[in-house]
């Protein structure tokens, strides 16, 4: 019964996955994907709903779930905005950015980022806490797969994008 589901959670996964992958590759210039804004809805909307298929809640558990989904797309938005902010900087060209900017303000501006994907990291985890109470061994279980087969997604796209693009040029 446990495989079955896995087996279900992973081809999930994987047919939601793959349109946005090759989206993704198709869209890209010098490496860097471009997602539209509808694009990443979807994908996000897919999140959500895989991990709430996996978990399968109790209507007790039900309870719960609107301050997760909050959070999770609280962070997808927040992601959206420094990818376009990247994009944007990515545009203008590096040097130029640097050339026009102090560098005290570009380590204070990372400074800022980095603490607002730190609060919305954190406002994710108080918002998984009293569910993450009352799972059942099982669902702890099948969180955990989730977690793992997402993070591994993450650690592959990364890892192909990373990769030079062959040019038979």
């Amino acid at each position: 019964m446990m495989i079955d589901k896995i087996a279900v959670a992973i081809t999930a996964i994987l047919l939601t996955a793959s349109p946005f992958a090759q989206a993704a590759e198709m869209s890209s210039t010098v490496g860097t994907p471009h997602l539209s804004a509808t694009d990443l809805k979807a994908l996000t909307d897919a999140r959500v709903g895989i991990i709430k298929a996996a978990l399968q809640l109790t209507s007790d558990q039900e309870q719960y779930w609107p301050a997760i989904e909050e959070a999770i797309r609280a962070r997808a938005k927040s992601r959206q905005a420094r990818l376009e902010r990247l994009a944007q900087l990515r545009d203008s060209g590096p040097l130029e950015v640097l050339g026009e900017r102090n560098p005290v303000e570009l380590m204070q501006g990372r400074a800022e980022m980095l603490g607002q994907r730190a609060a919305d990291l954190k406002k994710l985890a108080d918002a998984w806490e009293p569910l993450y109470k009352t799972l059942t061994a099982d669902q702890k279980k099948r969180m955990a797969f989730a977690t793992y087969a997402a993070m591994r997604g993450i650690r592959d796209a990364i890892e192909n994008r990373m990769e030079p693009e062959d040019d038979d040029d």
